[in-house]
């Protein structure tokens, strides 16, 4: 389901940020790791006493590399029309090799799917001001773990705009547990296990100039999971940080007041970062939309919960909501099994009426996976929704495909739409892309998903590893 069968319940290595070796390049010209004192240094001077953070990075004004008009008339593109699918003839690999196939990639009439690049096991994209797409490629095992991973993060330029990627550079080697990626105020910051750090980022840099430093250490003071170690993490219009932490699928229903498991985190210079939301199980993805001040994050609810009213979820970021986990499968609804023993002795189940309700929603194991929000370079029904990339169950794969949600463009909120009865009439919830659903796991799952620039969607594959970008034929 959303989670895994009992062969990935492996637990996660041992990995502090003492293990980043930082500034692998394409030449393999490795700078000197961090301080050995870092993973229980406390945040420095520029993060202490709760100041905001810096804010959003101003708009770079440089060559943007992979910046392309009309992409699918590019060589390679697939173009879906009213009579089927057709290539563009003429794309090739940088080393002159034939283009893997995509045309399994169903999309709507009037788009195209090309193949962009490879990365074993990548498990989130974000674009660099200058335009190179930044991938996270992690080994640590987690409950819908990928293969072929790298322990790092990989930059992927196309300077020469022909659609696909020129090389696979290593930018920081010796990351495990690695998935939380984010440029913002003139930094680079990422996920190393239970910390986030951040180092020094010019626009066009691909390789690191400067050593890197501890942002916070979560793992210092909240609960960790050996499995959901995710830390998803993206900035808000005011600059403010959100970083995701997960629960157990084991945690336990105590008598309130609840104890901070899984839920979403800020960075004010509050040692491990301070509370905002609670309640999640897996919180494996953070992105905010532009121009409402809002943030979203997508949560993989409780394992074979869906007789019990469980359901996989797009939720906003708001001070102080609780989504229930592990006590409450949804608003006024406590888990079956959840009972907990009083301090009086009598066994009760949780008053559910005050966790948060859910607007967008999924079955327990479509396990939305990553999300981002088109900016409005698409037009019609596609354009302005938030593009949700669904991995599927664990083993049959079954659900993985590429939804969108409308968004009220008054509140900057998503619509309300789901499939969590199955039923026919989803609201504002559509599938956009499919193929990948086939009963023979052959083509891999939807990972991660970014927008570029120029308006590509940009779409990982943990099990194959490749990146794939669909643009309409009107960019």
């Amino acid at each position: 389901m959303s989670g895994a069968d009992a062969s990935d319940a492996t637990a996660l290595p041992d990995v502090t940020a003492t293990e980043a070796a930082v500034g692998e390049s394409s030449a393999d010209t490795t700078t000197a790791p961090p301080d050995d004192s870092s993973s229980a240094e406390e945040p420095g001077p520029a993060f202490e006493g709760g100041a905001p953070f810096a804010g959003l990075d101003a708009a770079y004004d440089g060559p943007v590399t992979g910046s392309i008009a009309h992409p699918c008339s590019l060589p390679g593109s697939v173009v879906r029309t009213a009579s089927g699918m057709t290539t563009v003839a003429g794309g090739k690999l940088p080393n002159n090799g034939a283009l893997p196939d995509v045309g399994y990639i169903d999309v709507p009439i009037g788009f195209c799917v090309h193949y962009f690049g490879n990365v074993g096991n990548g498990r989130q994209i974000r674009f660099a001001p200058s335009g190179e797409a930044f991938v996270a490629s992690p080994t640590a095992p987690t409950t819908s773990g990928g293969s072929g991973g790298e322990s790092a993060i990989i930059v992927l330029p196309d300077d020469d705009n022909d659609g696909v990627a020129d090389r696979n550079i290593t930018f920081i080697s010796n990351l495990v547990a690695t998935q939380g990626l984010l440029f913002n105020g003139g930094y680079l910051y990422y996920q190393n296990g239970a910390t986030i750090r951040r180092l020094p980022y010019v626009p066009g840099q691909r390789a690191p100039s400067g050593s890197d430093e501890l942002v916070v250490d979560i793992g210092a003071y909240h609960h960790q999971d050996g499995l959901h170690w995710i830390k998803a993490l993206d900035v808000a219009d005011d600059g403010t940080i959100y970083v995701g932490n997960g629960g157990s699928q084991s945690d336990s229903c105590v008598q309130p007041p609840w104890p901070f498991l899984g839920g979403i985190l800020k960075l004010d210079g509050t040692p491990g970062g301070a509370i905002v939301a609670r309640g999640l199980r897996n919180p494996t993805a953070i992105r905010c939309a532009r121009g409402h001040n809002q943030c979203f994050a997508l949560e993989l609810a409780k394992d074979y919960s869906a007789s019990e009213a469980g359901r996989e979820k797009l939720f906003p970021i708001r001070q102080g909501d609780d989504w229930g986990f592990p006590c409450c499968a949804t608003q006024g609804v406590p888990y079956a099994d959840a009972p907990y023993l009083s301090d009086a002795g009598k066994t009760m189940l949780a008053d559910c009426s005050g966790i948060a309700p859910s607007d967008d929603s999924f079955l327990i194991g479509d396990t939305p996976f990553g999300l981002d929000f088109e900016t409005g370079l698409w037009s019609g029904m596609w354009a302005g929704r938030v593009y949700i990339a669904n991995h599927g169950a664990a083993g049959t794969w079954s659900g993985a495909r590429l939804v969108a949600i409308a968004m009220d463009p008054t509140t900057g909120l998503p619509m309300p739409g789901t499939n969590y009865m199955g039923g026919p009439d989803m609201g504002n919830l559509v599938d956009f892309a499919t193929g990948w659903d086939t009963g023979q796991n052959q083509h891999g799952r939807p990972t991660a998903v970014a927008f570029s620039s120029d308006g590509r969607l940009f779409l990982t594959n943990d099990q194959t590893g490749d990146i794939v970008w669909i643009a309409p034929a009107s960019l």
